[in-house]
């Protein structure tokens, strides 16, 4: 259930790379504990955004939640489907749930985050 080819944060979001771009979701830890998505938030591409600087909101019938960014950049895209459609976060967390891709500015960032072994054993500790 935890992709092995992402990062992941402590605030429990992933980090898929390719290049010198990072693509940033929330888990299925995370979606799961919501609840149902209905709103999220996220930033206008061009904003320049700092690993751990808030760059969102997730709303569900349950609270509101802020995402991260786990790593540092400009951010390129963002999903727009998610404005019709936010419930792709609970669906497919990993996939048609991505949120933004950030032009990154430190790649190093990534290699600080957790492996998927570490972010399994994290949630083990982790309470919904």
């Amino acid at each position: 259930m935890i992709p092995k080819d992402l990062r992941y944060h402590q605030e429990h979001e992933w980090v898929r790379v390719s290049g010198q771009q990072a693509t940033v979701g929330i888990s299925h830890f995370a979606q799961d504990a919501l609840g149902d998505i209905v709103f999220i938030d996220m930033p206008k591409p061009g904003a320049a955004v700092k690993a751990g600087q808030q760059i969102g909101e997730v709303e569900s019938t349950k609270t509101t939640s802020t995402i991260y960014t786990p790593v540092s950049g400009t951010i390129a895209k963002i999903n727009t489907d998610l404005k019709d459609h936010p419930e792709a976060v609970n669906s497919d967390p990993y996939s048609k749930g991505w949120m933004v891709t950030i032009d990154l500015s430190n790649a190093g960032e990534v290699e600080q985050l957790m492996t998927a072994a570490q972010y399994e054993d994290f949630l083990s500790t982790q309470k919904h």
